[in-house]
Protein backbone atom coordinates (compact mmCIF):
# COMPACT_ATOMS: atom_id res chain seq x y z
CA UNK A 1 0.00 0.00 0.00
CA UNK A 2 2.69 2.18 0.68
CA UNK A 3 4.48 1.62 -2.70
CA UNK A 4 1.25 2.14 -4.32
CA UNK A 5 1.39 5.59 -2.93
CA UNK A 6 4.98 6.52 -4.04
CA UNK A 7 4.41 5.45 -8.11
CA UNK A 8 0.89 7.11 -7.90
CA UNK A 9 -0.16 3.56 -8.75
CA UNK A 10 -3.76 2.39 -7.47
CA UNK A 11 -3.96 5.60 -5.82
CA UNK A 12 -7.25 6.23 -4.40
CA UNK A 13 -8.34 10.20 -4.75
CA UNK A 14 -8.57 11.56 -0.99
CA UNK A 15 -11.98 11.17 0.65
CA UNK A 16 -13.57 14.48 1.16
CA UNK A 17 -14.88 14.54 4.96
CA UNK A 18 -17.54 17.02 6.30
CA UNK A 19 -16.63 18.97 9.08
CA UNK A 20 -16.29 16.80 12.57
CA UNK A 21 -19.49 16.49 14.06
CA UNK A 22 -19.75 18.28 17.61
CA UNK A 23 -21.45 16.19 20.25
CA UNK A 24 -23.48 17.76 21.82
CA UNK A 25 -22.65 18.80 26.19
CA UNK A 26 -23.10 16.12 28.35
CA UNK A 27 -25.68 16.66 30.94
CA UNK A 28 -24.90 15.97 34.56
CA UNK A 29 -27.76 15.59 36.37
CA UNK A 30 -27.44 17.38 39.83
CA UNK A 31 -29.21 20.09 42.23
CA UNK A 32 -27.78 23.53 42.40
CA UNK A 33 -29.96 25.94 44.91
CA UNK A 34 -33.45 25.98 44.22
CA UNK A 35 -32.99 25.09 40.38
CA UNK A 36 -33.87 21.31 40.20
CA UNK A 37 -32.29 19.26 37.55
CA UNK A 38 -33.48 16.10 36.63
CA UNK A 39 -31.05 13.03 38.13
CA UNK A 40 -33.29 9.76 38.12
CA UNK A 41 -31.11 7.95 35.46
CA UNK A 42 -27.69 9.17 36.30
CA UNK A 43 -26.93 5.75 38.56
CA UNK A 44 -29.19 3.55 36.20
CA UNK A 45 -26.78 1.52 34.14
CA UNK A 46 -26.71 -1.07 36.25
CA UNK A 47 -27.86 -4.42 34.77
CA UNK A 48 -31.01 -5.53 34.45
CA UNK A 49 -30.72 -8.64 36.91
CA UNK A 50 -31.38 -9.96 40.53
CA UNK A 51 -28.71 -10.43 42.84
CA UNK A 52 -28.38 -12.63 45.85
CA UNK A 53 -26.58 -11.32 48.81
CA UNK A 54 -25.61 -13.80 51.46
CA UNK A 55 -24.82 -12.48 54.91
CA UNK A 56 -24.14 -15.63 57.15
CA UNK A 57 -28.36 -16.72 57.30
CA UNK A 58 -29.53 -13.80 56.10
CA UNK A 59 -30.54 -13.45 52.81
CA UNK A 60 -30.99 -10.11 50.51
CA UNK A 61 -32.14 -10.09 47.22
CA UNK A 62 -31.68 -7.25 44.84
CA UNK A 63 -33.71 -7.07 41.87
CA UNK A 64 -33.72 -4.23 39.01
CA UNK A 65 -36.54 -4.05 37.62
CA UNK A 66 -36.40 -4.00 33.89
CA UNK A 67 -37.04 -0.99 31.85
CA UNK A 68 -37.88 1.55 35.15
CA UNK A 69 -36.72 3.40 37.70
CA UNK A 70 -37.09 1.19 40.78
CA UNK A 71 -35.23 -1.93 42.22
CA UNK A 72 -36.87 -4.10 44.77
CA UNK A 73 -35.03 -5.14 48.25
CA UNK A 74 -35.85 -8.14 49.73
CA UNK A 75 -34.80 -8.91 53.48
CA UNK A 76 -35.71 -12.78 53.50
CA UNK A 77 -34.55 -13.22 56.88
CA UNK A 78 -35.97 -9.93 58.57
CA UNK A 79 -39.23 -10.10 56.67
CA UNK A 80 -39.67 -7.69 54.41
CA UNK A 81 -39.21 -5.72 50.89
CA UNK A 82 -39.66 -2.58 49.50
CA UNK A 83 -38.63 -0.91 46.19
CA UNK A 84 -36.81 2.44 46.07
CA UNK A 85 -35.12 4.34 43.45
CA UNK A 86 -32.01 2.53 41.76
CA UNK A 87 -30.13 5.37 41.87
CA UNK A 88 -30.02 5.93 45.24
CA UNK A 89 -27.04 3.94 47.11
CA UNK A 90 -26.62 2.18 50.86
CA UNK A 91 -25.20 3.63 53.62
CA UNK A 92 -23.76 1.57 56.31
CA UNK A 93 -23.75 1.91 60.13
CA UNK A 94 -26.76 4.46 59.99
CA UNK A 95 -28.17 2.38 63.09
CA UNK A 96 -31.16 1.42 60.79
CA UNK A 97 -31.80 -2.28 59.60
CA UNK A 98 -31.46 -1.42 55.69
CA UNK A 99 -30.30 2.91 54.93
CA UNK A 100 -30.43 4.26 51.22
CA UNK A 101 -29.87 7.70 50.15
CA UNK A 102 -30.04 10.22 47.17
CA UNK A 103 -26.14 10.28 46.10
CA UNK A 104 -27.37 14.25 44.89
CA UNK A 105 -29.77 15.46 48.08
CA UNK A 106 -28.34 13.98 51.10
CA UNK A 107 -31.43 15.17 52.95
CA UNK A 108 -33.61 12.62 51.19
CA UNK A 109 -33.78 9.01 52.40
CA UNK A 110 -35.30 6.03 53.13
CA UNK A 111 -35.04 3.30 56.24
CA UNK A 112 -36.79 0.79 57.53
CA UNK A 113 -36.56 0.21 61.91
CA UNK A 114 -37.51 -3.43 63.66
CA UNK A 115 -38.68 -3.39 66.92
CA UNK A 116 -37.41 -5.39 69.18
CA UNK A 117 -38.33 -9.19 69.56
CA UNK A 118 -37.45 -9.38 73.47
CA UNK A 119 -40.19 -6.60 74.29
CA UNK A 120 -42.20 -6.36 71.76
CA UNK A 121 -45.19 -9.01 71.13
CA UNK A 122 -47.23 -6.98 68.07
CA UNK A 123 -50.17 -9.01 66.58
CA UNK A 124 -51.40 -6.48 64.64
CA UNK A 125 -50.76 -2.90 63.37
CA UNK A 126 -53.79 -1.90 65.78
CA UNK A 127 -52.05 -2.61 68.51
CA UNK A 128 -50.79 0.92 68.11
CA UNK A 129 -54.20 2.43 68.39
CA UNK A 130 -56.02 4.26 65.74
CA UNK A 131 -53.82 5.62 62.80
CA UNK A 132 -54.27 9.09 64.60
CA UNK A 133 -52.43 8.02 67.67
CA UNK A 134 -49.58 5.51 66.05
CA UNK A 135 -49.48 9.32 63.93
CA UNK A 136 -48.66 11.34 67.24
CA UNK A 137 -46.54 8.57 68.58
CA UNK A 138 -44.47 8.95 65.31
CA UNK A 139 -44.07 12.44 65.12
CA UNK A 140 -42.79 12.62 68.88
CA UNK A 141 -40.43 9.96 67.90
CA UNK A 142 -38.77 12.53 65.50
CA UNK A 143 -38.70 15.03 67.59
CA UNK A 144 -37.04 13.26 70.17
CA UNK A 145 -34.68 12.39 67.60
CA UNK A 146 -34.54 15.86 66.23
CA UNK A 147 -33.72 17.43 69.67
CA UNK A 148 -30.92 20.02 69.75
CA UNK A 149 -29.02 21.27 72.67
CA UNK A 150 -28.40 24.49 70.18
CA UNK A 151 -29.21 27.95 71.41
CA UNK A 152 -31.61 29.72 69.65
CA UNK A 153 -33.19 26.89 67.76
CA UNK A 154 -36.98 26.22 67.62
CA UNK A 155 -38.88 23.32 65.70
CA UNK A 156 -42.62 23.59 64.58
CA UNK A 157 -44.54 20.44 63.36
CA UNK A 158 -47.57 19.21 62.06
CA UNK A 159 -49.16 15.86 61.37
CA UNK A 160 -50.45 16.28 57.45
CA UNK A 161 -52.15 12.55 56.83
CA UNK A 162 -52.78 9.51 59.19
CA UNK A 163 -54.49 6.65 57.47
CA UNK A 164 -54.85 2.63 57.46
CA UNK A 165 -55.43 0.34 54.45
CA UNK A 166 -54.94 -3.37 53.26
CA UNK A 167 -52.66 -3.86 51.01
CA UNK A 168 -52.53 -6.57 48.18
CA UNK A 169 -51.02 -9.03 50.50
CA UNK A 170 -53.85 -8.79 52.67
CA UNK A 171 -52.38 -7.33 55.84
CA UNK A 172 -53.29 -3.99 57.27
CA UNK A 173 -50.57 -1.13 57.19
CA UNK A 174 -50.93 2.70 58.78
CA UNK A 175 -49.24 5.04 56.67
CA UNK A 176 -48.31 8.47 58.50
CA UNK A 177 -46.93 12.12 56.61
CA UNK A 178 -45.89 14.65 58.79
CA UNK A 179 -44.07 18.60 58.53
CA UNK A 180 -40.83 19.44 60.48
CA UNK A 181 -39.47 23.02 59.74
CA UNK A 182 -36.21 23.82 62.19
CA UNK A 183 -35.59 27.46 62.72
CA UNK A 184 -32.45 28.78 63.95
CA UNK A 185 -30.82 32.31 64.71
CA UNK A 186 -27.16 32.71 63.80
CA UNK A 187 -26.31 35.43 66.51
CA UNK A 188 -28.39 33.80 69.34
CA UNK A 189 -25.68 35.13 72.32
CA UNK A 190 -27.04 38.98 71.01
CA UNK A 191 -28.36 41.00 73.20
CA UNK A 192 -30.75 42.59 71.71
CA UNK A 193 -33.75 40.65 70.51
CA UNK A 194 -33.65 41.99 66.84
CA UNK A 195 -30.55 40.71 66.15
CA UNK A 196 -31.92 37.49 67.46
CA UNK A 197 -33.82 36.64 64.92
CA UNK A 198 -34.56 32.92 63.93
CA UNK A 199 -34.87 31.91 60.27
CA UNK A 200 -35.69 28.76 58.54
CA UNK A 201 -33.22 26.18 58.33
CA UNK A 202 -34.94 23.26 56.60
CA UNK A 203 -38.08 22.22 55.83
CA UNK A 204 -38.80 18.31 55.24
CA UNK A 205 -41.89 16.06 54.77
CA UNK A 206 -41.05 12.82 56.25
CA UNK A 207 -43.67 9.61 55.34
CA UNK A 208 -44.01 6.72 57.36
CA UNK A 209 -45.40 3.08 56.85
CA UNK A 210 -46.18 1.10 59.74
CA UNK A 211 -47.24 -2.71 59.71
CA UNK A 212 -47.02 -5.85 62.10
CA UNK A 213 -45.67 -9.68 60.92
CA UNK A 214 -43.81 -12.09 63.08
CA UNK A 215 -45.02 -9.92 66.33
CA UNK A 216 -42.72 -7.30 65.44
CA UNK A 217 -43.27 -4.01 64.53
CA UNK A 218 -41.83 -2.41 61.28
CA UNK A 219 -41.45 1.16 59.73
CA UNK A 220 -40.43 2.21 56.46
CA UNK A 221 -38.98 5.72 56.60
CA UNK A 222 -38.84 8.02 54.51
CA UNK A 223 -37.48 11.64 54.38
CA UNK A 224 -37.56 14.44 51.77
CA UNK A 225 -36.88 18.29 51.78
CA UNK A 226 -40.13 19.60 50.88
CA UNK A 227 -39.18 21.23 47.74
CA UNK A 228 -37.96 18.11 46.54
CA UNK A 229 -40.87 16.12 47.74
CA UNK A 230 -42.62 18.40 45.30
CA UNK A 231 -41.48 17.11 42.39
CA UNK A 232 -40.58 13.59 43.50
CA UNK A 233 -44.05 12.69 44.99
CA UNK A 234 -44.98 10.17 42.56
CA UNK A 235 -42.01 8.44 43.09
CA UNK A 236 -41.57 8.27 47.07
CA UNK A 237 -45.27 7.50 47.39
CA UNK A 238 -45.05 4.28 44.87
CA UNK A 239 -41.92 3.55 47.65
CA UNK A 240 -44.44 3.92 50.10
CA UNK A 241 -47.03 1.58 48.52
CA UNK A 242 -44.54 -0.89 48.16
CA UNK A 243 -43.56 -1.75 51.02
CA UNK A 244 -44.87 -5.23 52.58
CA UNK A 245 -43.84 -7.00 55.84
CA UNK A 246 -43.38 -10.71 55.50
CA UNK A 247 -42.94 -14.36 57.26
CA UNK A 248 -39.50 -14.17 58.17
CA UNK A 249 -37.05 -16.94 56.63
CA UNK A 250 -36.02 -18.09 60.17
CA UNK A 251 -39.93 -18.34 61.16
CA UNK A 252 -40.87 -20.26 58.11
CA UNK A 253 -38.25 -23.14 58.76
CA UNK A 254 -39.27 -23.07 62.06
CA UNK A 255 -42.84 -23.77 61.08
CA UNK A 256 -42.00 -26.26 58.40
CA UNK A 257 -39.79 -28.38 60.68
CA UNK A 258 -42.52 -28.29 63.38
CA UNK A 259 -40.26 -26.30 65.62
CA UNK A 260 -41.78 -23.65 68.07
CA UNK A 261 -39.65 -19.96 67.77
CA UNK A 262 -39.48 -18.11 70.30
CA UNK A 263 -37.33 -15.75 69.09
CA UNK A 264 -34.28 -16.32 70.79
CA UNK A 265 -31.84 -16.70 68.06
CA UNK A 266 -32.48 -13.36 66.23
CA UNK A 267 -31.60 -10.05 67.91
CA UNK A 268 -31.85 -6.31 67.67
CA UNK A 269 -29.10 -3.65 68.01
CA UNK A 270 -31.91 -0.96 68.16
CA UNK A 271 -35.31 -0.56 68.60
CA UNK A 272 -37.50 2.58 68.33
CA UNK A 273 -40.83 0.78 69.68
CA UNK A 274 -41.11 -1.29 72.67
Amino acid sequence: MAIAAITGRGRRPPCRRGPAAVAPPARFSCRCGTHPVPRRNVLSTMLSTSTVILFGSKQITLAEITGATFREYIDTFDGYSFLYPKSWIQVRGAGADIFFRDPFVLDENMSVEISSPSSSKYVTVEDLGPPEKAAERVLQQYLTEFMSTRLGVRRTSNILSASSKVADDGKLYYEVEVNIKSFASNNELAVMPQDRVQRLEWDRRYLSVLGVENKWLYELRLQSPEQVFKEEEGDLRRVMDSFRVNKTLSEARCGDLGIPNNGSHQFRVRARFH
